[in-house]
């Protein structure tokens, strides 16, 4: 008789056969492992609910929600890199740490006129092999001219104790070599102890190595205090020859809209047997300076060219962005833009 066994569930209804527990069997031991659970956690629900919902978009419309995503990242991008300043206007932030010559106010500036190219220092210094010459500077006394400019300019910010000193001139000679007439200048004043001056004066004073010409000294000199103070200068004072003083306060000064109460021009003799040539030189560079102000064209700005023979890449107005468009300017008439110290 053939019997057949039916297993039935307590509602009636068909189930598979099941011989094991659910789980894996492990055979060898004869226990039943519990299967492993899959997590879904909540990051994972979301994204998996991001995708459905992507897939499910027309890819027309998915393709504008990509291109609108790529348009703000890049405007904000953008505007954060916009607003990172470079240089910080002195009221922001620990100022010391941001310019380390912040508690100067003043600037007193001596222009250079040569390039000293002696390997020795001590004692060659007023020696006029010691310095490259044009030929309209060869005359007996004309080194001791240049270091009476550094003495006075060390003079002056020495009684001064909020003024920045700098040695302004740049890299104006071919055959001197790539020395700026600035770095001669700090270098002659290290040989002579800061004409006693040292302690006060050396860890003030600094320099500005790309002038070309008067204009450009003036000019680039105020970029460079505000590159080391954050601000610019309440006060001027210009050290150089005597005779070029009407150029310097009368035209350079005006030129830059720099107020006249603020700004003075510390003036020291030539050697006397270049002075009638001197005085005649001046009078013409004051004429030309009086039709180009600010050196742009003709004949001062092809002079200016020649005293760049290394063709050195000037930085400014990077350090001092306030007044990029005075150093854009090109024209007869006073610069009419925005200057900080009007």
């Amino acid at each position: 008789m053939k019997i057949n066994h039916t297993f039935v569930s307590g509602n009636n209804s068909p189930k598979s056969f099941q011989a094991y527990r659910r789980g894996d069997f492990d055979l060898e031991s004869g226990l039943v492992k519990k299967s492993r659970k899959q997590k879904n956690s909540p990051l994972g629900r979301m994204i998996k609910s991001f995708r459905n919902k992507i897939h499910q978009l027309h890819p027309l419309l998915l393709l504008l929600i990509c291109l609108s995503l790529l348009i703000t990242l890049f405007i904000v991008y953008n505007g954060q890199f916009k607003m990172m300043p470079s240089y910080r206007a002195a009221s922001e932030g620990n100022v010391v740490d941001i310019y380390p010559f912040a508690n100067f106010k003043n600037l007193v500036m001596v222009a250079g006129h040569s390039v000293y190219t002696s390997s020795g220092c001590d004692d060659k210094v007023d020696k006029e092999d010691a310095w490259y010459l044009e030929s309209y500077q060869k005359h007996p006394g004309q080194a001791a001219t240049f270091i009476t400019h550094i003495q006075k300019g060390v003079e002056i910010a020495a009684n001064d104790d909020v003024a920045l000193l700098l040695f302004s001139g740049g890299e104006t000679r071919k055959d001197a070599g790539p020395r700026s007439e600035a770095q001669s200048y700090w270098t002659v004043a290290e040989s002579k102890q800061w004409f006693g001056k040292r302690d006060s004066v050396r860890g003030r004073a600094l320099t500005e190595e790309h002038a070309r010409d008067s204009f450009e000294n003036l000019l680039f000199s105020l970029c460079r205090f505000r590159e080391l103070t954050g601000t610019y200068p309440h006060n001027i004072t210009v050290v150089g020859y005597d005779f070029k003083e009407e150029r310097f306060v009368h035209l350079h000064r005006s030129a830059i809209r720099f107020p006249e109460s603020s700004f003075f021009y510390s003036g020291t003799p030539s050697t006397q047997n270049s002075r009638e040539a001197a005085l005649k030189g001046e009078a013409m560079v004051r004429s030309q300076f009086q039709e180009d102000p600010y050196g742009c064209s003709g004949s001062l700005r092809h002079k200016k060219l020649g005293r760049d023979p290394f063709h050195r890449t000037v930085p400014y107005p990077n350090g001092c962005p306030e007044i990029e468009g005075l150093f854009r300017y090109c024209g007869a008439a006073p610069y009419p833009g925005f200057v900080p110290w009007a």
